[in-house]
């Protein structure tokens, strides 16, 4: 039975990205409300990141592990410091998935189970 009282989660992500598949498994075994949010199909405005940006988890927004990262000139590298925002709004493969928030605030970045326990 669903406990009203539950939080909805947004997840932003990429549909093919296999964290972001395990997170939202992981949500739907445990029947808890959230709406997924696709960013390379559906776009992430300059807005929300904005917001992220300036959150406690802005270090962790740029996966330097990806492979996107690992293509980037020394140029744009660079850029990722000065200016995060513009570069993951160019590259949204970019940006670390799943990014987990309440609908306004990130409460995670990357697929924690445990971490996922506290909010659910």
């Amino acid at each position: 039975m669903l406990n009203e009282d539950r939080i909805h989660l947004h997840i932003y992500g990429i549909r093919n990205c296999d964290t972001c598949r395990s997170t939202l498994k992981y949500l739907e075994t445990r029947n808890v409300p959230h709406t997924f949010h696709d960013f390379r199909q559906e776009g992430l405005s300059k807005e929300l990141l904005a917001g992220w940006l300036a959150s406690s988890h802005r270090d962790y927004l740029v996966n330097r592990r990806s492979t996107t990262w690992r293509q980037l000139s020394d140029e744009e590298k660079q850029l990722a410091e000065s200016d995060p925002g513009a570069l993951l709004l160019k590259h949204v493969t970019l940006i670390k998935r799943p990014v987990i928030t309440d609908g306004q605030t990130i409460l995670d970045v990357g697929f924690s189970p445990a971490s996922l326990d506290d909010y659910i």
